[in-house]
């Protein structure tokens, strides 16, 4: 039996449209857990209740586990084993199941239910990962009451969290002692978590509106104490904006959050127990880069939004996976835009789609907001769910404006807590309460594939008038040839060419069809267009701009990503020409980047932003075949002209904004972040003491911001010396801190330079280096992978070395594994040289014996 309950089955589709209700829902479960590393046994009681008229049997999901006893209503059961867990034929409508299992949290390295961590016991649930803790109905749509008890070890788990409130605990014999943890409101099971170690806490309380007292405590290795600050205030400001802003208040007595090293996302919104990667909890200014400060206040944001933006209101099934994901991106985001610069934050959001979204949508893992089909769900924690979803949300709270859009989460909250929802509830909501009919709306959440909008604005002299033509088409993606038009909603506005005032006010353009035309009166002056304002819809834009055009915009609009996409558009135009005719006019680019280094009005965060070029695989996203080496030497030579003629500007703003004395606020995060642009151009001029000044940079460095910068810009364009010995300088220095090896590992595998490939080969050797981590795996397999020049060699040693990774990973954590394969399935964008040598090692995985679900579906998919 036990072998027939653990025996591989060939992986099927799961389908949107073969939903059907739970015939069995569990109201209560008590879990008694006795744990140990090695062995631990978990006894469970469910409650279980039929729905409706039916004779269908109990199904329980089990993976990997090792039943002792199964009884119901206190006699031995009859039951069978399934494809994915057991079967219990019964008669009546309510029954008391009681199971008994043993797991072994240090054999799983998959890090997916109860796992070893680095001397803790932790679990991820999420998505299908509580069916590796015990038998259970393993579904969203199953929301039950839990209590947890929990016996162990004191001198070894002397803390033992779980859900909800602490109800009690105490020694007992053989120095052992217990905990029982209560949790009120129903939850789906990828809500439940269990912690136990060794751990020590920073503690505070927070005070809601309505005058309740919780207990906050976020849980760390004793050693790490000291680096929780910043996230504990981050706990405590988004927990007063979340009231402000969306008027939700937290609801148990206590909040806590634990750090862990080895874990699959970057956190988990557990009911009241969130679990994360260190790398979202730990920081200082020694040993973390303002980027991480700001990742760490918007991850912890996002996970404490969840509390009611996917707990109280949890997916109805996984297909709903951006209701709770997309939502809850949008809310972080709209928080971290409060907390610092809003266009800053814009930029870094856009630019970040752009870097992952869009080419998804572009490519052969192209899949709708809302998904019809998966294999394996862990498959589908994307950024076209994540990001694109927070963007179709952004969209509607543009279509209806702020009151609306608020009532519109209120109404949604109101009549959808403690329940497991829809897209289609949360979008009725937004109907209902803002008088508005998003029917066609609807089709973003159905459609994949990235809008194009073309607009071209004439205008007649002399008459008053402009004319904008727009016209939108969405790209074929797999299994949806043919597309409908989408809502798109554009915000334009026009600016006089001649004085550079606004001609009339900003509107809201909504293209619903193929084709539409928008005039404007009382246009005085030759007019520039200025459109998608904000980015106001994920859509790619093409107009008949030309460099005069964008480099007024980038000067005079007054829409800060507006003014910021003008120039990299201007940027992205010259880089393209170059690619495609080896050369192109660099004196606009120049002429623009002068103009915003020497405008005084600007934030030096924006104008870090503004000035930088685009990536090298944003520059291959506009070409029809990728030229990797073509756009390393058109990118380099950009940089370089911008480098030697302004140098005396970066020069001045590199001096300017020099700052002796961390401090973590708006204004010195932006002096930092322009400092280490200066820097990067003044060793692209080919300056004679670049590298002086960037390993003066790095060893005076009173912050990682300043020292990671410095280390880059050595790593890319120093001198072979002064490379190596802030290398040996780095590594020694955080030689105990795994977080900050990641950076070393990330920036070499990230180099410029012609021996990468080399240099990641001979890291993948280093004692520090293990697959197992997936910190680690990501920080090198991840980081070369999107090395566009480097992974892509014409002899496609990069893609052989990915592959090899990629295999050895599969056998440890699928999961990490799985999210790695995308770069070799973009074949299709590259000459049929290397694209032949993609697909050889896509094939090669797919031959691999024992290749994991996860591993199947994206690699199948890369080669389709």
């Amino acid at each position: 039996m036990l072998d027939a309950l653990n025996a591989p089955v060939a992986p099927r589709a799961v389908r949107r449209a073969d939903y059907r209700p739970p015939e069995w829902q569990v109201p209560r479960i008590a879990l008694d857990f006795d744990l140990d590393p090695t062995a631990t046994r978990v006894r469970a009681v469910l409650e279980v209740e039929r729905t409706g008229d039916h004779d269908a049997p109990l199904h329980l999901d089990g993976d990997g586990l090792e039943p002792l006893s199964i009884t119901v209503d206190g006699a031995p059961a009859e039951w069978t084993a399934t494809d994915r867990g057991i079967s219990i034929a019964l008669n009546g409508a309510r029954h008391r199941i009681e199971t008994e299992v043993l797991i072994h949290p240090e054999r799983n390295t998959q890090l997916m239910g109860l796992y070893a961590s680095g001397g803790l016991l932790c679990t991820q649930c999420e998505a299908e990962g509580f069916r590796r803790i015990t038998f259970f109905p393993d579904r969203p749509d199953v929301l039950s009451r839990y209590s947890v008890r929990m016996t162990a070890d004191k001198a070894r788990f002397p803390v033992l969290l779980a859900n909800g409130d602490p109800v009690g605990a105490g020694d007992l014999d053989g120095g052992r002692h217990w905990a029982a943890w209560d949790d009120p409101f129903p939850k789906p099971c990828y809500l439940f978590a269990l912690v136990a170690g060794d751990l020590v806490a920073n503690r505070d309380t927070f005070v809601t509106r309505s005058g309740r007292e919780v207990a906050l405590g976020i849980w760390v290795r004793s050693p790490d104490l000291a680096k929780t600050d910043h996230a504990l205030a981050a706990l405590k400001t988004s927990m007063r904006w979340d009231e402000d802003v969306y008027g939700r208040e937290y609801d148990l007595d206590v909040f806590n959050i634990v750090a862990v090293d080895d874990f699959n996302f970057g956190a988990m919104e557990n009911k009241g127990l969130n679990i994360f990667n260190s790398r979202y909890i730990l920081a200082d200014a020694d040993t973390a880069t303002d980027y991480d400060y700001d990742a760490v206040a918007a991850v912890v944001a996002h996970e404490y939004f969840h509390n009611w933006s996917g707990n109280r209101v949890t997916c109805r099934d996984w297909f709903q996976l951006s209701l709770k994901e997309g939502f809850t991106v949008y809310r972080d985001q709209s928080f971290s835009a409060d907390q610092g610069s809003a266009a800053v934050k814009r930029i870094e959001d856009v630019r970040s789609l752009r870097a992952a979204q869009f080419p998804e949508d572009a490519g052969p893992l192209a899949h709708p907001v809302r998904p019809d089909a998966y294999l394996e769900i862990s498959n589908f924690y994307t950024a076209t769910i994540y990001n694109k979803g927070a963007e179709v949300i952004r969209m509607m709270a543009t279509i209806l404006g702020p009151e609306k859009f608020r009532a519109g989460s209120d109404l949604y909250f109101d009549r959808h807590d403690g329940t497991a929802a829809t897209v289609e509830d949360f979008v009725c909501a937004m109907e209902d309460a803002g008088g508005v009919d998003l029917a066609q709306f609807r089709r973003w959440y159905s459609q994949a594939g990235t809008p194009r909008v073309s607009a071209r604005l004439e205008h007649e002299a002399g008459s008053g008038r402009a004319r904008l033509y727009l016209r939108q088409t969405v790209p074929p993606t797999p299994g949806q040839p043919t597309k409908d038009p989408m809502v798109v909603p554009l915000r334009i506005k026009l600016f006089g060419a001649e004085t550079a005032n606004a001609l009339g006010s900003e509107q809201l353009v909504l293209l619903k069809d193929d084709e539409a035309e928008v005039a404007f009166e009382t246009v005085t002056e030759p007019p520039v267009l200025s459109i998608n304002r904000g980015f106001s819809a994920p859509v790619i834009v093409e107009t008949d701009r030309g460099p005069a055009e964008l480099a007024f915009l980038s000067a005079h609009d007054d829409d800060p990503f507006a003014r910021y996409e003008a120039m990299q558009q201007l940027m992205l135009d010259t880089l393209v020409a170059a690619v495609r005719h080896g050369r192109a006019d660099q004196a606009p680019v120049v002429e623009a980047v002068r103009n915003t280094l020497t405008d005084p009005r600007l934030d030096p965060a924006f104008v870090a932003e503004a000035v930088l070029l685009p990536s090298d695989s944003f520059i291959g996203d506009q070409l029809a075949v990728v030229d990797p080496e073509a756009i390393y030497q058109a990118r380099e030579g950009l940089r370089r002209e911008l480098g030697q003629t302004l140098v005396d500007h970066w020069r001045a703003a590199y001096e300017g904004a020099r700052d002796n004395r961390f401090e973590y606020t708006p204004a010195a995060k932006g002096r930092r972040r322009l400092r280490t642009v200066s820097l990067g151009y003044i060793a692209a001029s080919g300056a004679a003491d670049a590298s002086d000044l960037a390993f003066r940079q790095f060893e005076e460095a009173d912050n990682m911001s300043d020292r990671q910068g410095a280390l880059t810009t050595l790593v890319n364009s120093g001198g072979e010396e002064a490379r190596e010995a802030a290398l040996d300088i780095f590594y020694h220095r955080y030689a105990g801190n795994a977080l900050v090896l990641d950076k070393w590992f990330s920036t070499q595998a990230l180099s410029s330079r012609t021996d990468t490939l080399a240099r990641v080969v001979e890291l993948s050797n280093h004692r520090d280096f293990t697959l197992a981590n997936p910190n680690r795996a990501r920080a090198l397999v991840g980081a070369f992978s999107v090395n566009q020049r480097a992974f892509n060699a014409e002899d496609g040693a990069g893609y052989r070395f990915v592959a090899d990774q990629l295999i050895a990973l599969d056998k440890l954590n699928p999961q990490t594994a799985a999210k790695l394969v995308p770069p070799l399935g973009r074949w299709r964008r590259f000459d049929e040289g290397r694209a032949k040598l993609m697909r050889a090692e896509l094939e090669r995985i797919l031959r691999t014996p024992g290749l994991s679900k996860d591993m199947l579906e994206q690699v199948g998919k890369s080669l389709d």
